[in-house]
């Protein structure tokens, strides 16, 4: 692994040094095909590792279901990625090894990158393995092709399953429609995006209303009404499923707003947050407040944080559940689940050191994480701590290694040194609040 290290930094420094921009190109050129070859090393290492964890619990007694379950959360620490994100990696290494060579043997030689093989395996799971070997055998033609791109491969891999299977194509096809849903998560600049999974002929037949609403807009547009197709597409959205006018109606909703209370009163630039979104400018965020209050329909709860600090208070209680006040302190800090390179939203709060052996249920013990991750801090060999004064939490994995989080700031930080305080804000700050309860 120096070896490594030590390549990548002589030849880091001789681009520093200056290249020709042929030699730049060829740095280029040998550093993708570097990257290619080194995840198929990845995935031979996670195989043979998943193997040898699993090896060892069977001797160990642990029953066959629950073999292997930690070897996903430690490949995730190791790569940096979430847990959810971990597993997959787990299960494609296992099929690139053992059921794709031709796929596994293009990884390493360069002609398709990790994305690309990865969708190789998705496209084959739900064939048997010796007619995933037949596909593979069938990829390796593709493979040949000068100029393979990878949409070409994807849609090769997906025909052939397809006609070596056709009765799992069309099992999982009917199953996938049970896995349609919604989710949310946020955007640039303040914005969202809420995204459908859905079965193609509901997924188009949407799109298609939408598109017709778009055409209706065009006959009857009002004076001044200057929206363009996606902006109607999207209101007629909203208005369609909650029944009010994006473009002209407040929203009726409970917004959670974490702001200090410089940002309150118009006197700092410090931004506030709505938890499970992230960042909003402090004049957004004022102008959700005026509108709450203006409109008499939505509700803006709000945490403040002191003027030189971006943490919010410490609670504390004696349950062994958290009291919602808690939990809600909990969701607003945390913001994302608390394990290293997770970032998923919190599905539970949990206990650092567990309630079972003295852990109290205090902000400086709790955390918030997602189901997942919850149950991998149950599992033999995981445990954490974290420190109180720092909020840096660490986890240990059964193989010794440690991976440090911290929450995100409640509050971006300002780029201007902070003001002090006028006279008498926190009666003006009492006042105000007493106008908008």
């Amino acid at each position: 692994m120096k070896e490594l290290r030590n390549a990548v930094e002589a030849v880091d420094l001789s681009v520093q040094c200056g290249s020709s921009d042929a030699e730049l190109v060829d740095v280029i050129a040998a550093a993708e095909l570097a990257k290619r070859a080194l995840a198929a090393v990845q995935a031979r290492a996670t195989a043979v590792l998943s193997r040898s964890v699993r090896t060892a619990e069977a001797a160990a007694g642990v029953p066959a279901a629950k073999r292997g379950k930690s070897v996903g959360p430690q490949v995730a620490a190791a790569r940096r990625v979430s847990p959810h994100q971990g597993g997959r990696l787990v299960g494609a290494a296992l099929a690139l090894v053992d059921d794709l060579p031709e796929t596994l043997a293009a990884l390493r030689s360069g002609v398709v990158e990790e994305w690309t093989a990865t969708k190789v395996v998705q496209a084959t799971v739900c064939l048997a393995r010796e007619d995933r070997a037949r596909v593979d055998a069938a990829l390796a033609g593709e493979f040949s092709r000068p100029g393979i791109g990878a949409a070409s491969v994807i849609g090769s891999a997906r025909a052939l399953a397809q006609q070596v299977d056709p009765a799992s194509a069309v099992a999982r096809a009917r199953k996938a429609a049970n896995e349609r849903c919604v989710s949310i998560r946020p955007a640039p600049d303040t914005m969202t995006y809420v995204t459908a999974l859905l079965p193609v002929a509901d997924g188009v037949a949407v799109h298609a209303a939408l598109l017709t609403a778009v055409s209706k807009h065009a006959a009857s547009r009002e004076p001044g009404d200057e929206r363009g197709r996606g902006q109607v597409m999207a209101d007629t959205l909203v208005q369609r499923i909650t029944g009010r006018n994006p473009h002209t109606d407040p929203v009726p909703v409970v917004v959670h707003l974490v702001m200090p209370t410089d940002t309150l009163l118009d006197a700092g630039d410090v931004s506030a947050s709505v938890p499970g979104h992230g960042p909003v400018p402090a004049a957004i965020a004022r102008e959700l407040l005026a509108c709450a209050a203006e409109a008499g329909q939505a509700w803006v709860r709000r945490l403040f944080t002191s003027p030189d600090s971006s943490q919010l208070v410490a609670l504390e209680s004696r349950q062994r559940a958290f009291p919602a006040g808690l939990a809600a302190f909990l969701r607003a800090r945390d913001q994302r689940c608390a394990t290293p390179f997770c970032d998923a939203p919190i599905r539970h709060l949990d206990h650092v050191q567990p309630h079972a052996r003295g852990g109290p249920t205090t902000a400086d013990n709790g955390q918030g994480l997602c189901e997942a991750c919850n149950h991998t801090k149950e599992l033999p060999g995981f445990r954490s701590v974290r420190d109180p004064v720092s909020g840096v939490t660490t986890l240990t994995t059964p193989t010794g290694h440690t991976y440090a989080s911290s929450p995100p700031p409640v509050l971006g930080h300002s780029v201007l040194p902070p003001e002090r305080y006028r006279s008498g804000i926190e009666a003006d700050l009492r006042r105000r609040l007493d106008l908008a309860a």
